[in-house]
């Protein structure tokens, strides 16, 4: 750039903006001097005053006692401290009443009903809904807790049974602890029986692909599986041994699922909730459950 229109190292004017550089060139490239607009100036400085206020007004610094504490003395905890000893005390009658009831009682009465139900629809979002789904439908692996078939029982005494000690909850003694045996993986059937078991246990749901009921099948069935599930495959509940002539297959009704199941045995695991949630949570949850739809 010639010297007529450029002097190395101070500010000029462009000829173009008519606004003065800062004197600064690289490669022909000049910078101009445009200062911040006052409005946008005026803005940064105040929100640097708001959040110098803010830490003093609130919680901020932190102290060799934990903090400060602010001029309002306001924090997050304490909010939500104050608005749940607020619900508490608005529940309270309510809770009261669902906790003096007998469970089998709750139901008869409308009033107690709907606060069971309520109360209890919050906990099962909160603590079951993650496996059992928001509507209690379920998944592979996970009871569906609106139809009419229970592993466990499906009256209120069960419920609130399965959910106060879980079921193969090695922390709880009351828990249901019986499990399907691995047949296969401990070597009680060979590939070739637990493939005719698996033919036959299909043949009482009558799935659409299952054959016709063998001798070999029955005969491997009643030594090896009717003690839990029962002869005609109706299941027992209080051994956890699900019914299998319906068409509710917690793990899949195809083939190679009902082999996996006969090989591995064992069974799901849910945590025991009586150490987590109070007696009365508890007795509104086994309401709950039981209103969706499939409760005995």
């Amino acid at each position: 750039m010639s010297d007529d229109t450029f002097d190395k190292g101070k500010a000029r004017i462009d000829p173009v903006s008519g606004v003065p550089t800062t004197g600064h060139e690289w490669d022909g490239i000049e910078e101009l001097n445009t200062p911040l607009p006052r409005w946008w100036v005026w803005t940064f400085w105040l929100t640097v005053i708001w959040g110098v206020g803010y830490t003093i007004a609130y919680p901020a610094w932190p102290t060799a006692g934990g903090g400060t504490q602010g001029l309002f003395a306001w924090n997050s905890r304490t909010q939500v401290a104050s608005e749940v000893a607020d619900l508490q005390t608005t529940r309270g009658p309510v809770l009261d009443k669902i906790k003096a009831a007998p469970l089998d009682m709750i139901e008869s009465d409308p009033q107690l009903l709907a606060a069971a139900r309520m109360v209890g629809k919050v906990a099962f979002a909160t603590n079951c809904a993650s496996c059992h789904g928001a509507g209690g439908q379920g998944a592979r692996g996970y009871a569906n807790l609106n139809d009419d078939d229970w592993i466990w029982g499906g009256k209120l005494a069960d419920i609130r049974q399965t959910i106060e000690h879980g079921v193969r909850w090695d922390a709880d003694k009351a828990t249901h602890a019986s499990a399907m045996p691995a047949f296969g993986r401990d070597g009680v059937l060979t590939p070739e029986q637990i493939s005719i078991v698996a033919d036959h246990v299909r043949t009482y749901a009558e799935t659409p692909d299952s054959d016709a009921p063998t001798p070999e099948g029955e005969k491997l069935y009643a030594e090896n599986c009717a003690a839990c599930h029962g002869v005609e495959g109706k299941g027992n509940p209080e051994m956890g041994a699900p019914a299998l002539y319906d068409q509710v297959w917690l793990y899949g009704s195809d083939k190679p699922s009902v082999v996996a199941r006969i090989v591995n045995g064992g069974g799901a695991v849910m945590p025991a909730w009586k150490d987590r949630l109070d007696d009365t949570t508890i007795k509104a949850l086994a309401v709950y459950v039981h209103s969706l739809g499939g409760g005995q």
